[in-house]
């Protein structure tokens, strides 16, 4: 018997210390770059986008692929490949934690667009307020002193 799954994530990371090193014009390449390794993990991609000091991706994960695998694999592959290409001279590395919300089916199309809107989005919220707002829509304790 096949394994049909229908996981639906919006995945949440941020450069070290949140410092605005994804420079706009070389942003589309990261983002293709990740696409190719979710597409290695059998992940299908419905979205990424991001600013400066972070990234949002809306994806499937596939039954055989850990959250906690694919979110290493990305930041750890995207890190070396950053430097290799010198797309981003001022990145240093990914933040060492990440959000991952999960999402039904039904809300993929207001995930997709709300990801999209990443930009103009950010012209009235920080990072920070965004990420504690995902946090208490999606109930999450946390505590503040591990959000810089």
């Amino acid at each position: 018997m096949a394994t049909y799954t229908q996981i639906l994530y919006q995945i949440v990371f941020s450069t070290k210390n949140r410092e605005a090193t994804l420079l706009k014009e070389n942003r589309e390449q990261l983002f293709r770059y990740i696409w190719g390794i979710l597409k290695n993990k059998k992940c299908t991609l419905y979205q990424i986008n991001g600013i400066e000091d972070h990234l949002h991706i809306a994806t499937h994960l596939h039954p055989s692929v850990s959250l906690s695998s694919l979110v290493k694999d990305i930041k750890v592959s995207s890190s070396v490949w950053i430097k290799e290409q010198k797309i981003f001279p001022d990145f240093t590395f990914w933040q060492e934690g990440y959000g991952a919300f999960t999402y039904s089916i039904k809300e993929k199309p207001v995930l997709v667009n709300y990801i999209k809107k990443q930009e103009s989005h950010h012209h009235v919220k920080t990072f920070r307020e965004e990420f504690i707002e995902l946090l208490n829509e999606h109930g999450i304790e946390f505590d503040e002193k591990y959000l810089l």
